[in-house]
């Protein structure tokens, strides 16, 4: 809880400290605006979107996915959507981005491919992610095995290269079933071995292998400066990978040690003053030196993520802390009636044509730029990861994938689980409530096999979601006795079950009702709240003012869903027509919630489908924290 109050007061200090209008709205709500508006205000593909694929577009689409993540805003979708579409053509091409430059780079905006094709299915965009990985794959190489950071940099692994390439490497290779994760591991492992300085943690911008540029030392050739935004690139990647990297593999913890190392060398060069970094790290208060915003962002997003998903240990919480709200003293600025960012070096690099030199003079004298692209998408990151508090560290929700396991061929050909996954971000998934669990700390797990006691002791939330029949598997698994006796003895003893339905016809009832028996409960076999195609309306139910699940969400939708009848302990959270539609049972030290419909997928709570006046995504967030309270008890 130190956390949790640590961060509400530096909000309120902030507050004060920044003093622009709008104050009733988040500050990355209010710096996408700035985003969505200021940014290539006159590009000829609208606002915000830039001329040429490039990388800095990529930063910002990254934040703002996690924003549309965060608050099923369909603006935000919306604003990434028709920037990748202004680049890629049905047939997959896309324009101003070529293969045979092979710049890492150009690889950045491969991740915004790669969501809006996982949660559209649209084959434009598997085949634009196939295009970019085509890069990869002929990219060329130092002799030990890392990218180039470009062709026309040759035998050189820059810092800036592992946030461009792998995050998409690593979640192409997720998505396609690629194993590509030694090489993934190893790009990460050689630049650290390469640039990483002895004595104090810290790493060079770069290393050039050849030893031939300018820039390089002749003995080890790195480059001559600790740059800040180089090493929030790098911390950045690592996080990021991290997301996708098989928990099973044994270079996993090498990267998490990696992290752990950068971290704990960025910490000791924190501003103690301010909070914030050195646009060169380990010269502070130098001659023409400043604090930099995009550095300082980028290692706020690493440490607040690192913190919450557990690769770092909670000691790095005031730093993540102080350094939020001095980025917010120190580099917001109130313009307009909006919000600007300032003090953001704008493009640094080495080599080239004019020459970069790379030394102290090089980096100090490249413009300082507002409304720098590279820093408003690492803002638009950290200020999503601490405008959340981690309520649920510690906590773990099951959901099943036994009782409800249908399968189908992925677009490699290999058999995949599907319907109501974590993992899922198409209609169909529970991607979005799986992201709302683990921006609160909550760590989601998967159960493939029948619950006992042995695999459900761990587990403080157990979510069973429309179980099998034979129409939906050849061999469904039904919910049996000692199932039964598993779950209801976990629930007595504190643990939080949460059984969602269906409408009689698309849900297996008799066994599953066996269970929601022994909690006072039973699903009809019917079907209420018909909609006549997107005649939202008819499937309108108003949530009770005083309901003691949904704090915030009043109308939500709920089509074809059936009804329930309950006997002791069971009890009515929500009627609609005269129909019991939600309920939930205290039982032993534990609660159960059920409703008749697995309703939390994200065609309903992204945004992009139902109307704005529906409030699906509120109603996801109330659930969850209801759920969590109630893990009390265990």
């Amino acid at each position: 809880m130190t956390r949790i109050r640590l961060v509400f007061v530096l909000s309120i200090l902030v507050a004060v400290a920044v003093a622009v209008p709008a104050q009733n709205r988040p500050i990355s709500a209010r710096m996408a605006e700035t985003a969505m508006t200021r940014v290539w205000a006159d590009s000829p593909n609208g606002p915000g979107v830039p001329p040429k694929w490039v990388y800095d577009y990529g930063v910002i689409l990254n934040g703002m996915k996690s924003l549309w993540q965060t608050t099923g805003d369909k603006r935000y979708y919306d604003f990434i959507k028709r920037g990748v579409d202004a680049f890629v053509n049905e047939d997959g091409t896309i324009k101003t981005y070529k293969v045979d430059e092979y710049n890492l780079d150009q690889v950045r905006m491969g991740s915004a491919v790669l969501m809006l094709y996982r949660v559209t299915g649209q084959a434009k965009y598997q085949k634009a992610a196939d295009l970019i990985r085509s890069q990869l794959k002929n990219h060329p190489r130092t002799n030990e095995g890392g990218f180039w950071h470009k062709k026309i940099y040759p035998y050189q692994m820059w810092l800036d290269g592992l946030y461009m390439a792998e995050p998409f490497y690593a979640e192409y290779s997720a998505v396609f079933g690629e194993n590509n994760w030694d090489d993934i591991a190893n790009q990460f492992i050689w630049v650290e071995k390469h640039t990483r300085d002895e004595k104090t943690g810290l790493l060079y911008h770069a290393w050039d292998e050849s030893k031939q540029q300018k820039w390089a030392d002749k003995q080890t050739g790195r480059a001559p400066m600790f740059w800040g935004r180089a090493m929030g690139w790098y911390a950045m990647a690592l996080v990021d990978v991290l997301d996708f990297f098989p928990t099973d593999h044994p270079k996993r913890a090498e990267l998490i040690a990696i992290l752990n190392r950068e971290m704990t060398a960025i910490q000791k060069v924190q501003d103690k003053s301010t909070g914030v970094w050195w646009l060169i790290l380990d010269m502070p208060g130098k001659e023409k030196n400043y604090l930099e915003a995009s550095s300082s962002a980028m290692f706020i997003y690493a440490l607040g993520k690192g913190i919450r998903v557990g690769y770092l240990p909670a000691t790095f919480t005031r730093t993540a802390n102080m350094a939020w709200y001095g980025v917010q003293k120190q580099f917001l600025e109130a313009k307009d009636d909006g919000l600007d960012l300032v003090k953001t070096i704008g493009g640094a690099g080495l080599g080239g044509n004019p020459y970069r030199a790379g030394d102290y003079d090089y980096y100090v004298n490249e413009k300082m730029v507002t409304n720098d692209p590279k820093g408003i998408g690492a803002f638009l990151l950290a200020s999503v990861e601490m405008e959340s508090a981690p309520f649920g560290a510690g906590k773990t929700v099951l959901l099943d994938d036994y009782f409800n396991h249908e399968t189908k061929k992925d677009a490699g050909g290999r058999t995949i689980a599907w319907h109501y996954k974590w993992d899922e971000w198409d209609n169909g998934g529970y991607s979005l409530w799986g992201d709302i669990f683990n921006r609160i700390g909550v760590r989601t797990e998967t159960l493939s096999t029948g619950p006992t006691a042995v695999n459900l002791k761990a587990a403080d939330i157990y979510i069973i979601v429309d179980p099998d029949d034979e129409k939906e598997s050849l061999k469904p698994h039904f919910i049996e006795q000692p199932h039964i006796k598993a779950i209801s003895d976990w629930v007595k003893a504190g643990g939080v079950l949460v059984l969602m339905g269906n409408d009689f016809g698309n849900c297996e009832f008799d066994h599953f009702n066996n269970l929601a028996r022994e909690f006072g409960i039973q699903f009809n076999k019917d079907s209420v709240n018909h909609v006549d195609g997107n005649n939202f309306e008819m499937g309108k139910i108003m949530i009770d003012d005083h309901s003691p699940v949904f704090d915030n969400a009043r109308k939500v939708y709920l089509k074809e869903i059936s009804t329930l009848s309950l006997a002791s302990p069971a009890r009515s959270i929500q009627e609609w027509n005269g129909n019991k539609v939600m309920s939930v049972a205290r039982y032993g030290k534990g609660t159960v919630f059920a409703v008749g419909d697995p309703w939390l997928y994200n065609e309903y709570t992204d945004g992009r489908k139902l109307p704005a006046d529906f409030e699906n995504f509120r109603a996801t967030k109330d659930l969850t924290m209801w759920l969590l309270d109630r893990t009390k008890g265990k």
